[in-house]
């Protein structure tokens, strides 16, 4: 059973101890609770910054003084931004905004964006030949191994995409056979249009059944087997430019 939630109010004039960061979460209706559920209200000379900005955030908490608010997204926790004096984040909202205006940070900006697309080309090749020695195709489907894992690579590799492709908290094989299946599941399958049932655990059986199909019809292709132009696999590589 949850806690009883209570509304704690701090007096208008209430000083906080310096360099004290707390971390909250997101209450019903737009309030904050603390780890035992009750509801507390920030000073009225306190304001919200959202999550987005990092240089600005980064300045208000090293003064300490704030609440960061997060919440939890499957196994994920996110920040959502942070109560801190507003004086504080119009403070830091000034020094940052003085600061990127300066030639240094400008050409700093620049030089770190083009490391990272650097990094992104390499981490694209890198993706793309991991994906390709996963699919391990008999060399009568090596022209059909490149157009897959380049569909692969094209759908999981961009920054933002969420995908298995981007996390490297699993090795980079393992990352590569995921992906895979992941595109398999979408585009050789019935999986977007399956009705699945709330039950737990349901959707995660149903997705190993179809993980187990995707790897049958790819032995098809690594043994070499010939395969007709009904295969699901050589349908979707056919809609592939």
């Amino acid at each position: 059973m949850s806690p009883q939630i209570k509304s704690i109010f701090l007096p208008k004039n209430t000083r906080m101890p310096n360099k004290e960061i707390k971390i909250y979460a997101p209450g019903p209706h737009n309030t904050i609770v603390n780890q035992r559920g009750e509801i507390i209200t920030p000073p009225d000379n306190w304001a919200f910054l959202p999550a987005g900005d990092a240089g600005v955030t980064r300045k208000v908490t090293s003064k300490g003084n704030c609440w960061r608010i997060q919440k939890k997204k499957g196994r994920r926790t996110i920040s959502l931004g942070i109560w801190a004096p507003a004086e504080t984040i119009q403070q830091a909202t000034a020094e940052m905004a003085a600061t990127r205006n300066t030639d240094s940070y400008k050409k700093r900006q620049e030089y770190a964006a083009q490391r990272r697309e650097k990094q992104q080309v390499a981490y694209e090749q890198e993706f793309h030949q991991a994906v390709k020695e996963f699919l391990n195709f008999h060399p009568q489907h090596k022209e059909l191994e490149t157009k897959m894992a380049r569909a692969i690579t094209a759908h999981a590799i961009p920054v933002g995409s969420g995908t298995v492709a981007r996390t490297s908290m699993i090795p980079l094989e393992e990352r590569a056979a995921r992906a895979v299946i992941a595109w398999m599941r979408h585009q050789t399958t019935a999986y977007d249009h399956l009705n699945i049932q709330r039950i737990k655990g349901e959707r995660r059986r149903v997705r190993r059944l179809l993980a187990e199909q995707s790897v049958s019809l790819l032995e098809k292709y690594r043994t070499g087997l010939s395969v007709d132009e009904k295969c699901p696999l050589k349908k979707a590589l056919q809609r592939e430019k």
